[in-house]
């Protein structure tokens, strides 16, 4: 959650300053008060969601919203606190009681002082990046199909989810409005069971890593689901992915794309030494195929700093497709006009691009 609201908030046009915050604050009373005394909105995501010690991660979890408060009282600020609980508050763990329990410290505060509080209340979160063998299911089975292990179904329930995109959209709505629900129930956007999820990303699986297909994505989910899937491809030992040449006494035949859905296809001639790109998307999928000449493509994860390069030839036609939330650009490195074919699921919207400009 912390890193798709910290970038989201940071493309969005210098709406918003961002004020830089550590971990070790909170072991230093210094540090943290100089960071509260700076901000208008704090969200407050700091947590424990898994230890091998469920009084611990109670502690643990209580210490931290406690420590926040502390503050919050030495220096006698009142920003806008958002704070992210769990519908699981209502059962019977001490996750769940640690969550309800910050909220209510987090709210007695907001009580005493007049000042906001949002204690939300959200299901399950998917979306790319996630720990596995954390706290999403999605993310374990989809690193598990990547790396040949089998998944197992423990409890075969419907889980309520959202997609870590829609619950930013619910941050940014609150930290624009002055709303003070003390608490705030977030509201899934979908709900399947632990089999229904098992059997789309196995078929993801199949059907895109074994034959290299686009599935079928027909709705908004599926789209959703299938881009964190693809989060989990360890993108420098997949990609660059060979096509198919057929050849004969007329020429050359390359099919670049197979895909169960519609979408926009294109193509670029790009001359010698010039690049192109240096943009991300958060959703669309996109691939661009080499057919004629030599690039170079380079990708790198938003927030983080290594670069992957992949060389591209047309007289070895391949592929590659670029990763949600990576930067990417493509470059004629060779001696000839370099022809690139473009497919993405989405037709372009020129009033909603999904396109944010940064080098690589």
């Amino acid at each position: 959650m912390g890193y798709h609201l910290f970038h989201h908030l940071k493309n969005l046009n210098d709406e918003f300053e961002l004020v830089e915050f550590n971990s070790v604050y909170f072991e230093d009373s210094g540090k943290l008060d100089e960071f509260v005394i700076k901000c208008d909105v704090i969200v407050h995501l700091a947590a424990v969601n898994r230890h091998k010690n469920e009084e611990d991660l109670y502690r643990i979890n209580c210490a931290l919203t406690r420590t926040l408060v502390e503050s919050l009282l030495r220096t006698k600020s009142r920003p806008h606190v958002l704070m992210s609980s769990s519908t699981q508050e209502d059962e019977n763990n001490l996750y769940g009681e640690s969550k309800r329990s910050s909220r209510r410290l987090l709210s007695e505060w907001a009580n005493s002082c007049g000042a906001n509080f949002s204690g939300l209340l959200i299901p399950n979160v998917f979306g790319p990046f996630s720990r596995p063998f954390y706290n999403s299911v999605i993310a374990t089975f989809s690193y598990q199909l990547l790396n040949g292990q089998h998944p197992i179904i423990v409890l075969d329930r419907k889980l309520d989810l959202i997609y870590v995109g829609d619950l930013v959209d619910e941050f940014v709505l609150l930290i624009r409005s002055s709303d003070n629900s003390h608490t705030l129930p977030i509201r899934a956007r979908i709900t399947q069971k632990v089999s229904e999820i098992l059997a789309d990303l196995s078929s993801f699986n199949e059907l895109y890593i074994v034959r290299g297909e686009i599935p079928d994505l027909h709705s908004r989910y599926k789209v959703q689901l299938f881009n964190t899937f693809r989060s989990y491809i360890d993108i420098k030992s997949f990609y660059p992915r060979r096509l198919q040449s057929n050849k004969d006494s007329r020429g050359e035949f390359v099919e670049v794309i197979r895909h169960g859905m519609s979408g926009q296809t294109s193509y670029s001639v790009t001359f010698q030494g010039i690049t192109r790109g240096n943009h991300f998307h958060t959703r669309k999928i996109e691939r661009f195929a080499v057919v004629k000449g030599t690039a170079r493509i380079e990708l790198r994860k938003v927030g983080t700093d290594e670069v992957f390069y992949f060389n591209l030839d047309g007289s070895n036609p391949s592929y590659i497709d670029m990763p949600v939330w990576y930067i990417h650009n493509i470059k004629n490195i060779g001696s000839e006009d370099l022809i690139t074919t473009f497919w993405t699921n989405e037709l372009f919207d020129p009033k909603d691009t999904d396109t944010y400009f940064q080098i690589v």
